[in-house]
């Protein structure tokens, strides 16, 4: 049995001033990517179903895409 909120992976990026991380967990609802930032001890936190990923990452590249031009 999957305990409540297993982390399975984790990323920590770090930002200037900032730190992001990117937690994969589980839970008895399913798998969902768990995103943070902490600046100076101040975190703010969302979280994105592992099933959406996909379109989050596409999203993300189009963003990405218009900032690099």
């Amino acid at each position: 049995m999957v305990d409540n909120n297993d982390l399975l992976h984790t990323e920590k990026i770090l930002a200037d001033r900032k730190v992001f991380f990117l937690d994969l967990k589980e839970n008895a609802r399913g798998r969902v990517v768990k995103i943070t930032e902490d600046v100076g001890g101040n975190r703010d936190t969302i979280m994105v179903p592992a099933e959406i990923l996909g379109d989050f990452i596409a999203a993300l590249v189009d963003i990405k895409e218009t900032a690099d031009r």
